[in-house]
């Protein structure tokens, strides 16, 4: 008997001392130490016969700080699973529950971090920490309305000259579903008509990996090392979470794309339970490299725009549902990149039916010069713009000739009277000479050109609104026409900044007021003359 309450003294100090130095570590942020000892003592806790009470109490406090310590690493698959042990001991256990609620929060799963902070809000120690939950149980209402309404407002930030963290964007999922592709393997469809510049999806990245200014040359050893520490990210979140790990393997590793599943959309909803939160099932890493390299995504790209301090780096993330966006010569969708997250929007009105592509590479270039990118890309399009003009170039040796002497030095303003007449003579549709005018943008890009030849050729507007319609608002052809403006001297019609601004907002998006957006493209000061 003596023997036994030995035991159980020593049992008890052992735990004592065991939870001393596991909150020693957890207050000094070390966090996979602290996961450590707190396992040491969750493990005799539960081997105690009988457990009394106040070993209970214990046990629910140690797993609770366990999961705090595995969300700060990221490993929120057991963490979540330490929160529910825990609530299964205390069910209204204040402390689990506003850590439960912010995991789920992480996750960007709004509305059940919303159902744990209200919980721990009607415990009595609710009152000491209420403004931290208050401000909790407000992010989380905000983001569940911005993850079903897609409104999303850059303006304040924008203003401020991208001063301060951004606002955080919420994940969306607008009017799309993903169906097999025309242009290859699956791709995304718009399911009702979108408005250009109106959203169609935000997206967390699984993992970015920035740091190597641009303009510098990136020479072979940088980008080795830039792509080994991504890869490590993004394996590290698959080892942690089986539901990362499903999500990723249904993307393509660039393999018999045509026998592969089409995912329903809802499987990439954060609060999705298809693949599950455990963190046991197997990894294949070959395979997820493969599908890296074919669908990791270079922030700083012809079809985006990163705001705020990360333009100022050159990046590459993984963003799930954007990976299914195809190229094509015609697209109709751009993206900003705020933070982590990626926001995808129409360039171009879009209807019903669409799917929706970005530009892999610039599109304002001719067929020969387009092959030849795509090629680079490891595949040749086939959009109707490409196949109209290679059909063109068999029919009338005249487009052959002008992109030829446009390469070779031809006089610019030459070269855009010599399509325009061989448009006219060869009756090319309105759609189609849009196509044309994009090829040769960098001839008309020069309004001091265009101007020599006078009424001989399309006025600028006319040229814009023509090319933005084949193949969406562009940055480059929104410069041209906000530098016009700027000559100006104040003299602008209200009809000529309007046209700007919605260029702008083919290029940005709607996530800013008419005033942001004014502010962003330099046309803060500028009044219309009526």
């Amino acid at each position: 008997m003596r023997d036994t309450q030995q035991q159980l003294e020593m049992a008890e100090e052992l735990m004592q001392q065991l939870r001393s130095k596991a909150t020693e570590l957890l207050l000094r942020e070390e966090w996979s130490d602290s996961i450590q000892v707190y396992s040491q003592f969750i493990d005799l806790c539960q081997h105690q016969t009988p457990i009394t009470p106040k070993l209970h109490k214990s046990l629910c406090l140690a797993l609770s700080n366990r999961a705090e310590a595995r969300s700060r690493l990221r490993d929120y698959a057991h963490a979540l699973k330490d929160c529910d042990e825990a609530l299964k001991i205390e069910s209204a256990h204040f402390k689990t529950l506003v850590c439960k609620g912010k995991i789920l929060l992480n996750l960007n799963r709004y509305s059940m971090a919303l159902s744990c902070f209200r919980a721990a809000q009607l415990d009595p120690q609710a009152n000491g920490s209420s403004v931290g939950l208050n401000e909790y149980l407000q992010k989380c209402k905000k983001l569940e309305l911005m993850s079903k309404t897609g409104v999303y407002d850059l303006s304040e930030w924008v203003v401020s000259g991208f001063r301060a963290k951004p606002p955080e964007p919420a994940e969306y999922i607008g009017a799309v579903e993903i169906r097999r592709s025309g242009i290859r393997g699956r791709g995304l469809f718009a399911t009702k008509n979108i408005e250009a510049g109106s959203l169609v999806l935000i997206s967390k990245a699984v993992a970015t990996e920035r740091g190597i200014l641009p303009g510098h040359d990136l020479d072979e050893n940088a980008q080795l090392v830039m792509w080994k520490t991504f890869t490590e990210k993004v394996l590290d979140s698959v080892a942690k979470c089986s539901r990362t790990c499903g999500l990723i393997s249904t993307l393509s590793s660039g393999e018999d794309e045509d026998e592969l599943e089409v995912p329903e959309i809802n499987v990439f909803r954060p609060e999705s339970e298809e693949f599950g939160t455990s963190s046991e099932k197997k990894v294949d890493v070959s395979r997820i490299l493969s599908i890296l390299d074919v669908n990791s995504i270079v922030e700083d790209s012809i079809s985006s725009k990163v705001l705020g301090k990360n333009s100022d780096y050159y990046g590459v993330g993984l963003w799930m549902l954007a990976s299914f966006i195809n190229h094509s010569c015609v697209p109709n969708a751009r993206r900003l990149h705020v933070g982590d997250y990626v926001v995808v929007h129409a360039s171009r009105d879009v209807k019903a039916g669409e799917e929706l592509t970005f530009a892999y590479f610039d599109v304002l270039n001719p067929l020969e010069k387009r092959n030849e990118m795509s090629k680079t890309w490891g595949f040749g399009c086939s959009c109707r713009r490409c196949k109209f003009e290679a059909e063109l170039c068999l029919r009338q040796e005249g487009i052959g000739e002008i992109e030829m002497g446009f390469e070779r030095g031809m006089d610019a303003a030459a070269a855009v009277y010599r399509l325009e007449e061989g448009m006219r003579k060869w009756k090319v549709k309105e759609k189609e000479k849009g196509y044309l005018r994009a090829s040769f943008w960098a001839a008309y890009g020069s309004e001091k050109l265009m101007r020599s030849w006078g009424r001989r050729i399309p006025t600028m507007e006319s040229v814009v609104d023509s090319i933005v319609e084949a193949v969406g608002s562009d940055e480059r052809v929104l410069k041209m026409v906000v530098e016009k403006l700027k000559k100006g001297n104040g003299g602008s019609s209200v009809v000529e900044i309007e046209r700007a601004l919605k260029l702008g907002r083919g290029v940005y998006g709607k996530v800013m007021k008419k005033q942001a957006m004014k502010s962003l493209l330099g046309l803060g000061i500028l009044e219309p003359s009526y």
